[in-house]
């Protein structure tokens, strides 16, 4: 048997790979393994004689030209699905897609698996006539193949529903509907019709492709929700053992360019970042990479794929996150303050480089981890290969002396399907590399643990139901002041920074009067979906110097005590900028987009400024504790104020006339209503 120990130059000769490899079986091992999967035994060592699964993988030809992240709506032919029923190199390779391509040029991508084993689903296109250009033709479908059947279906059986949207990247939840990424906008749709504006696709912040954001579908296709509402692409679901979705997010806002990690429920509620929006300078030379292809290990952390957006051979490393104890490589949750970390490190040893040209320890496509208590990953690797210099038509193993040579040339990816083991930093093949073809997005199907079913929030049980009759949300700020969990109130007094003071003393009149409060107003603002050029050409010169365009949507007072509730539309993006008494903003532009579902309140504790030196994140729950308790007591007035307003202990201003406000019917919760 043949074993790959990496070591810094993985320059391994994969001709030498032997025919049966039995360590290399998806057998079940003691130390870890997932109990509750019944099919698996336990305490067994990897054995051709023990019980395996199937695995899956897309087989393609070397695509001539370099991919792109932010390029999903690509067609790149000459792909299809294949499955082996063990992970060996004896196992027969079965072409699953033939029955439905062809022969024909079809694309294949965003393979997944159920998480009892039993199906896969995955995004398909095709074919495209010699010509048509991405936007042209056939779109983007979700495939589903049924194991124990063998049947090939798409998910929406209907031509024209399907044809709707560019649709990829889906994942099985487990009530048993699909999260998928997807063009077609559905809500936003609706929205632009009840703004009176035609429907169309909005683009993509960069103006490339049209926006890729979440929906959910039944089993059967039916029942298309759309449930994030990013202004540019949101990808790679999944769902975590808590129930909650996972996925990759490009945040392309104003002075905004990465794609990080963000989580929400199933039906679009508690969205929030989850890791990494400033944690993407952390690979080789301190290049920017992005996180994309993330699963949940049996452990908690998370395997993610992390490379550049292009220009690095279609793979990068792979990188294990602790998102469990920090929302950034060197910021711990609350729970786990004082940890520095780091939260990320490589999953090998192997010198794998993020930036283009040679990577000695050579690159990964993807990794799907095992939950059989081994720790293994089945991979997606190519070796770090060159073109001789003497002899360019001759591919050669990377060395340190050929690495030095400064005219070196990189030869093709080779990628193929290995077994790694992290804790012996070694790689088993599973199959023979073959010249100009690529194995990619592999996975298999194992039974693993179910995660936990958080069913759809309902009104009036989980949401208000005069929110969702009105279509609108809730933002509650227990403070402006609260700045990553640091009282920063001061009081105007004609320096540049104020007098210091508190959030309580701000909020007593007789310390500090109205035009003494900095923050006195917060107004929210939307961006202006854009078309394709074939809807509407809109020059450049309308966007002014920031490239984007906002539409204000209201303003709302800021209580002494820099408290804020306010309603929001629904199934929208928007932002929030705090001003002073002439309407000047003194605060950081917003650059993260949020959104709430209808009848949805969300609630944070107050704001943050995240600087150069400084670069916290704020978007995730539990990582600063509150600046500000509220009210006292429950029946006493805040200090000084009138009598008329009695908030609940722990209320805050805002939370107390917003109650009062709304228990009046000819009110009408007026105070939260956002005016222009």
């Amino acid at each position: 048997m043949n074993v790959v120990r990496i070591s810094r130059y993985a320059s391994w000769q994969c001709r030498t790979v032997a025919v049966v490899l039995a360590a290399t079986l998806l057998a079940a091992c003691s130390g870890g393994a997932d109990d509750s999967i019944q099919s698996v035994g336990a305490g067994q060592s990897p054995d051709p004689a023990t019980v395996d699964f199937p695995i899956f993988y897309v087989k393609r030809s070397i695509p001539m030209q370099p991919d792109d992240l932010r390029a999903v709506r690509a067609f790149v032919p000459g792909a299809a699905l294949l499955k082996r029923d063990r992970a060996s190199p004896s196992a027969a390779e079965t072409d699953i897609t033939q029955r439905v391509t062809n022969g024909e040029p079809y694309d294949v991508k965003d393979v997944d698996v159920s998480a009892d084993g039993l199906r896969v689903a995955f995004a398909m296109r095709g074919p495209l006539a010699d010509g048509m250009d991405e936007d042209e033709g056939p779109t983007w479908n979700i495939w589903e193949y049924e194991i124990a059947t063998d049947t090939l279906k798409r998910v929406i059986p209907s031509d024209i529903i399907a044809e709707e949207g560019q649709d990829v990247s889906p994942h099985y939840l487990p009530d048993g509907r699909i999260v998928f990424s997807s063009t077609r906008q559905r809500q936003s749709k609706a929205i632009l019709l009840d703004e009176g504006k035609p429907q169309f696709e909005a683009q993509d912040e960069a103006g490339d492709e049209p926006a890729f954001v979440l929906h959910v579908m039944n089993a059967d296709g039916s029942g298309i929700k759309q449930i994030s509402f990013n202004q540019s692409h949101d990808l790679d679901a999944t769902v975590l053992s808590n129930g909650r979705v996972l996925w990759t997010r490009w945040d392309h806002g104003p002075g905004r360019d990465g794609m990080h990690l963000y989580s929400a429920n199933p039906d679009g509620t508690d969205v929030e970042l989850y890791y990494g929006a400033n944690s993407h300078a952390t690979r080789t030379n301190g290049t920017t990479v992005q996180f994309v292809r993330a699963r949940e290990m049996l452990d908690g952390n998370l395997l993610v794929l992390t490379r550049p957006y292009t220009d690095s051979e279609f793979g990068g490393d792979l990188t294990i996150i602790d998102a469990l104890t920090y929302v950034e490589n060197s910021q711990a949750t609350l729970n786990n303050a004082g940890m520095a970390g780091p939260a990320q490190k490589r999953a090998t040893y192997n010198d794998v480089r993020t930036i283009a040209g040679p990577s000695p320890g050579g690159r990964f496509n993807s990794a799907f981890p095992l939950w059989d208590g081994t720790g293994r990953i089945l991979v997606s690797w190519s070796q770090c290969r060159l073109l001789d210099s003497a002899d360019p038509t001759r591919i050669v193993p990377c060395t340190a002396d050929r690495l030095g040579d400064p005219a070196v040339q990189t030869a093709p990816p080779l990628y193929s399907v290995w077994m790694f083991d992290p804790k012996q930093n070694t790689l088993l093949p599973i199959m023979q590399p073959t010249e100009d073809v690529m194995y990619a997005e592999i996975v298999a199907a194992q039974p693993r643990r179910e995660p936990r079913v958080i069913l759809d929030k309902l009104a009036p049980l989980d949401l208000n139901p005069d929110l969702v009759t009105e279509a609108v949300g809730v933002i509650d700020i227990k403070s402006v002041y609260d700045i990553a969990g640091v009282d920063t109130a001061s009081r105007v007094d004609g320096t540049q920074n104020g007098t210091p003071t508190t959030i309580t003393a701000l909020a007593d009149p007789r310390q500090a009067t109205a035009i003494q409060r900095p923050a006195r107003f917060l107004r929210i603002e939307k961006p202006v979906s854009i078309p394709n050029d074939d809807v509407l050409d809109i020059d450049n010169s309308a966007f002014g110097p920031t490239g984007v365009m906002r539409e204000i949507l209201g303003y709302i007072p800021i209580e002494p005590d820099g408290s804020v509730r306010v309603k929001v539309p629904a199934n929208v993006a928007f932002a929030i900028t705090i001003l002073d008494s002439n309407g000047q903003r003194i605060s950081q532009m917003h650059r993260e987009w949020l959104q709430v579902r209808p009848g949805e309140i969300v609630t944070c504790n107050g704001c943050h400024n995240r600087t150069a030196q400084n670069p916290q994140s704020h978007g995730r729950r539990n990582l600063f504790p509150a600046a500000y308790a509220g009210a006292a007591q429950t029946g006493v007035a805040f200090p000084n104020t009138l009598a008329t307003i009695s908030p609940d202990a722990g209320e805050t201003m805002a939370q107390a006339r917003a109650r009062a406000s709304c228990a009046d019917p000819t009110n009408r919760c007026a105070s939260i209503t956002p005016k222009v």
